[in-house]
């Protein structure tokens, strides 16, 4: 048991309290869990990111411990019947490791993949990569946050060398005299955030929002830029463009801490204001507003999030951004910088350290033959043994089935059913599985299709840590145990394991698959996972070898880099040196590309999707909170009046909007706020009111990220 909390066998110590952080993004807010004779309490803590505040989800989030639709026993499909039918752990396990061999036995190791999530903890996040490639020997394992942060990710790596969300501390928003959000609505998509947004504003300074949307966030900006959906890409061109004609780039920055600003410069002297202006529909003043600010301002700071990064050009739109940074001279000084904001609870975390499919622990790549020698040797498996790197999410997920694709899938954190694009031909491809194995504490959509389910322990659990959008690693600390028959993932890791290898053939491995072996490696205590993950993480991009448990505990978390103990920890990155080689970033021309799919006669509107203040991803957690019911009960659709009127639509009416890949049947919600040639609807409902039906599944040829801000389609009443 953790520091903080009281062991549950502990007679006479009512209430238990534990220090911890909320389960939903990746604020990860600090709060106190209380438990005593009525139940659980969540209570406020003054933490950096939040100080004591918390959105409504936050303060309803200990109603699912108990929630009378968790899953507390395992679950196998009767073959005769097609039901799930509660089971023993030793009947769910012995059927997932006969289903493994079967089907690598006869489709070889990359017949079976694992799919993850980017809400796991870190812990959980290396186990399931290690156990990807030492436990199953299969190259196929990808994860959720390819659909979240893999755009930005990228687009970092490239120019900073380093792919930190934000790369300063999250305080710093308050004090930028410009603050510029691309792309973002935190009021709902992370609501304790805008108390950094209304001190920036109590201060003198000036919120910029672009979004197509006259969103919660926008309404409370000094400038909203309302572009077409895809068109970021050119109001940042645009904006370069007018700051290099009005002498406001940092000359002497680009000189000493970049490379390869003439070619940018060169680029971004076609993207002239009306230009863009005609392309994107906002207007010349709006886009010089917007670069004066920036260009003039003594400390600025440039955010992108989900809406400018989820595009088949994500990649290029988010270094387009950096490249305005970088020429306004921006990152590394104090109160000034770009940044991402991370969406998923351990979005930042979970990318780390081995859950994507080109990826070992430490932001290593899986093809640097220096980086499989060393995190192999940590492992103790031979180098050569550990597989080649496989494909992004959706890739992954669209070979499900299929002759040469994987045969066999385990999930764990995931519901790909309602939030993987084109989700009706994903549902197809995971209904084609000869084994499909969901990990989960509700029965989620995807694991309603699940030939086993296993019920797994929930974040007030479970020890452990996460890493918020500042790179700041939190410990996550258990209030309780599960119930008696829910595992943790970790656990669950280790039972695979001790079970594969004990069927393993002995020729295969000769003496090195011994089920005791096979535990050692794969240990339940997340403690111990965590000690091993520095190790393996030394050295790397993502170093987390000086980060203890004790240490976050003595302090309000530890951000990496933190490669020793006794060493200082980063919260600001880029003060003299850039994570490149050169210590210099690098700047890249990229250039407008149309969306991967336009509008034309028969599809003639922009459909486009987000999140709502009260749900949160794929709904399976916040649809069964009551509070959260009651404030968001079901889908919509949104509608500019003018579109509706033309349509024939009134507020309330059943639409169906419909792409050339599927549809969704949700009512009408007209707002002015929204462009009439645009339709927007949240994602985090199933079903007929599955936004995911319409979406596009076109990626980002480097990132692999999803086209879901975009796609065409036609509105109708139902």
């Amino acid at each position: 048991m953790t520091d903080g909390a009281w062991s549950a066998t502990q007679p006479g110590r009512a209430p238990r309290e534990v220090a911890t952080h909320c389960p939903y993004c990746a604020l990860q807010c600090g709060m106190l869990l209380r438990e005593d004779a009525d139940g659980v309490t969540v209570l406020p803590r003054q933490f950096p990111t939040n100080r004591g505040g918390l959105c409504q989800k936050g303060w309803t989030s200990a109603e699912l411990l108990d929630h009378p639709e968790r899953l507390t026993t395992p679950l196998l499909r009767d073959p005769t019947t097609g039901d799930l039918r509660p089971a023993s752990w030793d009947a769910a396990l012995d059927r997932i490791v006969t289903g493994i061999r079967s089907v690598q036995d006869e489709a070889g190791r990359d017949a079976v993949a694992v799919f993850g999530g980017g809400g796991l903890t870190n812990e959980k996040a290396y186990a399931l990569g290690k156990f990807a490639r030492v436990a199953l020997r299969t190259r196929h394992i990808d994860y959720n946050g390819r659909f979240c942060m893999s755009s930005a990710a990228a687009a970092g790596l490239r120019a900073f060398g380093i792919d930190r969300g934000l790369p300063f501390p999250l305080a710093d928003l308050g004090q930028a005299d410009t603050l510029l959000l691309v792309g973002a609505n935190p009021a709902e998509t992370m609501p304790p955030l805008v108390r950094w947004l209304s001190e920036q504003r109590r201060g003198g300074g000036k919120l910029i929002v672009v979004d197509p949307r006259v969103t919660a966030t926008a309404r409370q900006a000094d400038l909203h830029l309302q572009p077409l959906p895809g068109t970021d890409l050119a109001v940042a061109n645009a904006l370069l463009h007018i700051a290099l004609v009005q002498g406001w780039v940092d000359q002497a920055y680009v000189a000493e801490r970049t490379v390869g600003f003439e070619a940018v410069r060169r680029s971004v002297a076609a993207w002239w204001p009306a230009r863009a202006e005609q392309l994107s529909g906002v207007p010349v003043a709006e886009l010089e507003a917007t670069a004066r600010a920036l260009g003039t301002a003594g400390r600025v700071i440039i955010l992108t999030a989900r809406g400018a990064e989820q595009h088949a050009k994500g990649v290029d739109t988010v270094t387009a951004y950096v490249n305005l940074a970088l020429a306004l001279g921006l990152p590394g000084r104090p109160g000034s910088g770009y940044g991402c904001l991370t969406g998923q609870g351990n979005g930042q975390g979970g990318r780390e350290h081995g859950q994507k499919a080109d990826q070992l622990p430490g932001y290593r790549r899986i093809d640097d033959p220096a980086a499989r020698e060393y995190v192999a040797g940590v492992w103790g498996v031979p180098a050569d043994e550990l597989p080649g790197a496989g494909v992004p999410a959706y890739q992954l997920l669209d070979s499900l089935g299929t002759p040469d694709g994987p045969r066999a899938l385990l999930v764990f954190g995931s519901n790909p059913v309602v939030s993987a694009p084109r989700a009706a031909r994903i549902e197809r491809r995971l209904r084609d599985l000869d084994l499909l194995v969901v990990a989960d504490m509700l029965l989620s959509e995807t694991a309603a299709l699940a030939d086993v389910v296993l019920p797994t322990a929930q974040w007030a659990e479970e020890d452990g840590t996460m890493t918020n959008l500042e790179g700041r690693v939190l410990r996550r600390r258990a209030l309780r145990p599960p119930p008696s028959e829910v595992r943790t993932d970790l656990a669950i890791l280790g039972d695979l394991a001790i079970r594969l290898a004990t069927t393993e053939s002995a020729t295969e491995r000769p003496g090195d698959r011994a089920g005791d072996l096979a535990a050692a490696r794969f240990p339940a205590d997340p403690a111990a996972v965590f000690a091993e993950l520095r190790r393996a993480s030394a050295g790397g991009t993502a170093d987390y070898a000086g980060i203890s448990w004790a240490r976050i505990d003595a302090a309000d978390g530890v951000f990496w880099p933190c490669p020793t103990e006794d060493g200082a920890d980063m919260p600001r990155l880029f003060a003299d040196r850039f994570a490149t080689p050169d210590g210099r970033a690098r700047f890249h021309p990229v250039d407008h590309r149309p969306a991967a799919e336009e509008v034309c006669a028969e599809y003639p509107l922009h459909f486009t999707t987000g999140r709502v203040l009260a749900q949160y991803q794929s709904g399976t957690q916040t649809r069964r909170v009551s509070a959260l019911l009651r404030a968001a009960p079901e889908a919509f659709v949104e509608l500019h009046p003018d579109l509706a009127a033309r349509l024939g639509i009134d507020h309330g009416d059943p639409v169906r909007v419909t792409s050339r890949r599927g549809e969704l049947c949700v009512p009408a919600r007209l707002s002015p706020g929204i462009r009439p040639d645009t339709v927007f609807a949240p994602f985090h409902w199933p079903g007929a009111a599955r936004a995911n039906s319409v979406t596009n599944d076109a990626v980002d040829p480097i990132s692999g990220m999803p086209e879901f801000k975009i796609c065409a389609v036609r509105v109708e009443k139902a």
